[in-house]
């Protein structure tokens, strides 16, 4: 046996920090869930009608990354499920997460996601799309119940076909002459429905639940109950789920975020053969966690907004302070070298709020007098992820 043989063989026979890790990931949903009581009674109370077969109110839920909206919708959809297995009631319910890449980026494909929730299959393109609506009305139609239709990140679907989508989702009930579907849309946009057409705002008639940011006694107690059954005893050294907690009320109240890292700082403390979590492994773990989330974050946006953000890492290293005209006459140069269609500098201004909403710039608006309003942007990232981050976007722009 090799060195890797060894090694292999040695890791499964150390007693590993954690009891069950699924604990600590965002696809596990608790028992109960802390501190969002009154928000479940409120979404129970608008989706209760399904379980009599009357289609409830649309449903909109809002609040920040890691408020619970997700595991809290979950949570109620699982209950439902159970009660209408056991009283023999149809109902179906449906779970798509819009920012899933090949899911929900085209008309067609998110029609072509819930007939395969259905069972069924159609061709990945190449159907007229009224013919793909047709086929799902039918699928829909055949037995007497409610669908109850979640769309996670729904603002990432409108953002990529526009709110036309909405208005065709609303407009199916008109079709069906046994089921009803009802939409439930989770966004982490508070305003999100404000800029939606009237027309597609008046025929969604939603009911909004809104989940507010958890504070940092919250976030605690929360990762106190998880860390207690994903982690052997006296596995996480005093101070830890406090410095945890502390880190992710600043990032929003962001529970979520809070789970991640302490997940991530047991990995660590596991990888460097450490029988403890102790804080520097937290400290590890911050790093880590957000190098990730700006990763991530740059790789899921339009090949625009790329182009935009690699135009400000073009200027950072001779400048830390910039406006939004010098970016944008880095960016048309950029675009005629990707030959991307140039976007006028407002919508540029647009991607730039954006930007600074995901903490990856800082922007100050400032008066320039009768010339105006512009932007003052820094970075408001670490070097060593500014380096990774550049590397990504070269890739992905194909400038290598």
């Amino acid at each position: 046996m090799g060195k890797i043989g060894n090694f292999f063989e040695n890791y499964i026979k150390k007693e590993s920090l954690f009891i069950n890790k699924k604990i600590l990931s965002s696809a596990y949903t608790p028992e109960e869930i802390l501190y969002r009581e009154e928000q479940i009674h409120e979404v129970a109370n608008i989706l209760a009608p399904a379980l009599r077969m009357e289609k409830p109110s649309n449903l909109f839920i809002y609040g920040r990354t890691g408020t619970g909206k997700t595991v809290s919708m979950r949570h109620i959809l699982n209950n439902m499920n159970e009660i209408a297995q056991k009283n023999c009631i149809l109902l179906k319910t449906i779970y798509v997460n819009c920012k899933l890449k090949r899911v929900a980026d085209t008309e067609y494909r998110l029609i072509a996601q819930l007939i395969k929730e259905f069972g069924h299959e159609v061709p990945s393109t190449g159907l007229p799309t009224d013919e793909v609506y047709s086929y799902f009305y039918r699928l829909l139609d055949q037995d007497k119940g409610v669908v109850l239709l979640v769309l996670d990140e729904i603002d990432q679907l409108t953002k990529k076909i526009g709110d036309e989508i909405l208005y065709n989702l609303t407009r199916i009930n008109s079709e069906l002459n046994n089921s009803q579907i009802c939409l439930i849309g989770i966004s982490n946009n508070l305003v999100f429905a404000e800029n939606l057409d009237p027309r597609v705002k008046s025929s969604l008639s939603e009911e909004d639940v809104i989940f507010p940011p958890y504070n940092a006694l919250q976030i605690k107690d929360i990762l106190l109950k998880r860390a207690a059954q994903a982690f052997n005893n006296d596995v996480v050294q005093p101070g830890v789920i406090e410095k945890c907690s502390a880190y992710s009320a600043r990032e929003h109240g962001d529970a979520r975020r809070a789970i991640d890292l302490l997940r991530v700082a047991g990995e660590i403390s596991e990888r460097n053969g450490s029988k403890k979590i102790e804080i520097f492994h937290l400290d590890e773990a911050e790093k880590k966690v957000e190098s990730d989330k700006i990763i991530n974050t740059a790789i899921n946006q339009p090949k625009q907004f790329q182009s935009v953000l690699y135009s400000i890492l073009l200027i950072y290293p001779q400048k830390k302070n910039f406006f939004t005209g010098e970016i944008y006459e880095v960016y048309k140069n950029l675009s005629k070298q990707t030959k991307m269609n140039v976007l006028t500098q407002r919508r540029i201004s647009d991607i730039l709020a954006e930007f600074d909403m995901l903490g990856i710039i800082n922007a100050k608006i400032i008066s320039k007098g009768r010339y105006g309003r512009t932007r003052d942007i820094s970075l408001s990232i670490d070097e060593n992820i500014i380096i990774k981050l550049k590397a990504v976007l070269e890739k992905s722009l194909n400038l290598t």
